[in-house]
């Protein structure tokens, strides 16, 4: 007889189905200290109530604008489940979305996250939430609520999937792109910490095609493990880049570089009569994108299209103040590099130059 079946008196509950509300409450009470660490002007990150709350004219603007973005880790999150490294992804999960939100020139504000799985994990749910608050901190911004959905049935026992929500503001003057970029401007990368959070199904198809297992030395890390090697979590470029804008007036956009690569993602910011010119040459590409490019016998172009290839965000600055900003970036503990300028419409919105040197 299944035990799930009522009998008697004995009504079929929640928790039969599936669905243990009690957990839910024990991992509010886990998660509670992690998000008051998270409190900034605006916002005191208590978590409880039916929805956060954010004081924006106490977080010291006058005229704001509000930008929103959204965002997942992807197929990501099936590495950290095989190789139960659930702490980072988190940090994955906010820097999608607070990357997203410093290109039009907004600082974070705060951040809400969803958290769906088939049957709650404590240990698991609290490492995640764990490190969506390192995130949070990280990029200044508060974490005031979120959603946690117990699923039986939609989900296998162990799967989990996110989605982030971040909400900023840039005063009325101060949006990015400017109306300006034009012929003649520099463009700076900064260095990506490696794959960050895309083109992970081409990663996982060629991680099978070698025959290792996430257990196995990195080939392209010393003294880590393959998998906790492609766990390493998205660079968050928030507190740098804010202060590059705050003490320099020649930043005239900036390009999150994530799915499409630098040939989809640098238009997004260029008007239409302009053409980047990248100097591949001039990017010191990290050693695991040239593992994945021999390994997989992936080309240049298909790296380029799928993956950032070492810079994650891109700076579009005015050429007589490129030097004064890639030293205060470089300051602020970004690797940056001068990889190429601005010119009149050529052959293509993006042009290449040289090579990154992948399979050499």
């Amino acid at each position: 007889m299944s035990d799930t079946k009522p009998s008697g008196d004995n009504g079929l509950t929640y928790a039969q189905s599936g669905v243990d509300i009690d957990a839910g409450n024990e991992l509010v009470r886990r998660i509670k200290p992690l998000v008051k660490a998270t409190s900034r002007p605006g916002a005191d990150s208590d978590i409880g109530g039916f929805g956060g709350l954010f004081d924006v004219k106490g977080a010291g603007f006058k005229d704001p604008i509000l930008v929103a973005a959204n965002d997942g880790v992807g197929t990501k999150l099936k590495i950290a489940i095989d190789t139960r490294q659930h702490r980072t992804v988190g940090i994955d999960l906010v820097a999608m979305c607070v990357n997203d939100l410093i290109v039009q020139g907004a600082e974070p504000l705060f951040f809400l996250d969803y958290f769906a799985c088939g049957a709650l994990d404590l240990e698991t749910a609290t490492d995640v939430v764990a490190g969506i608050a390192d995130g949070c901190k990280m990029a200044g911004s508060a974490l005031i609520g979120g959603e946690t959905a117990e699923m039986p049935g939609m989900y296998a026992e162990d799967d989990y999937d996110l989605a982030g929500f971040s909400v900023g503001a840039v005063e009325r003057g101060e949006i990015l792109p400017r109306k300006d970029v034009g012929a003649g401007d520099v463009l700076l990368g900064l260095a990506s910490s490696g794959v960050h959070s895309n083109g992970y199904s081409l990663v996982r198809k060629i991680v099978e095609l070698s025959g290792l297992s996430w257990e196995d030395p990195a080939p392209f890390a010393e003294g880590k493990s393959l998998g906790e090697a492609l766990m390493t979590p998205t660079r968050i470029y928030v507190k740098p880049l804010l202060a590059a804008l705050k003490a320099s007036s020649g930043i005239k956009a900036l390009a999150h570089i994530t799915g499409g690569g630098l040939p989809e993602n640098l238009p997004r910011v260029l008007p239409a009569n302009t053409s980047a010119k990248i100097d591949l040459g001039a990017i010191d590409c990290p050693p695991v994108f040239n593992w994945l490019s021999k390994s997989g016998g992936v080309a240049e172009a298909e790296m380029l299209r799928t993956f950032n290839c070492g810079v994650g965000m891109v700076v579009v600055v005015a050429a007589d103040e490129a030097d004064k900003i890639s030293e205060i970036l470089t300051g602020e503990g970004e690797t940056v590099f001068r990889i190429g300028e601005i010119s009149d419409a050529g052959d293509a919105p993006v042009v290449f130059a040289n090579s990154l040197g992948l399979g050499e």
